[in-house]
């Protein structure tokens, strides 16, 4: 216990001084990744929004329970309490004019699970599970297979 507090005590001696002093902290770089270049006390510029991946084909889907993602642009969609702009094409009496998917009958279940008459406030907010795809590079290669790729490559394996 005596040498815990020594340590402290040491470690205290060695700290204060420098936060004392005023100094800021040494520029240490940014690590790789969304940021390019600079440190971490630097304030760098957000870069330019991405164009949205618009295509009225339907991604496929990685997993069972994945929410489908946006295929189109859904900049200036209002989505609150008053209004979801989403429901105007999505909503059960919408979809025959606008040939989108309805929204999933999971959708008009509470957290009670009492089938409701329209969307649970809980799944109110759509951008909450389901987002469109951007056009870009991605800032790191991803080796995620879905399950049909994991299952073809154990067959081949002959697993």
């Amino acid at each position: 216990m005596i040498k815990l507090i020594r340590r402290s005590i040491l470690m205290a001696g060695l700290v204060m001084p420098l936060i004392a002093s005023g100094e800021p902290p040494q520029e240490v770089p940014a690590p790789d990744g969304v940021r390019q270049g600079g440190t971490l006390s630097q304030t760098a510029e957000a870069p330019p929004l991405a164009n949205v991946r618009s295509s009225m084909r339907r991604p496929t889907r990685n997993y069972p329970e994945q929410p489908p993602m946006i295929p189109h642009t859904i900049r200036g969609y209002q989505v609150d309490t008053n209004f979801n702009q989403c429901l105007s094409c999505h909503s059960r009496s919408a979809t025959e004019v606008s040939g989108a998917p309805m929204v999933s009958i999971t959708h008009f279940v509470d957290r009670d699970g009492q089938t409701l008459a329209s969307v649970s406030p809980r799944r109110y907010f759509c951008v909450q599970c389901h987002v469109p795809q951007h056009d870009i590079d991605p800032v790191k290669v991803s080796t995620f297979k879905g399950i049909d790729q994991v299952l073809e490559d154990i067959i081949k394996r002959g697993e």
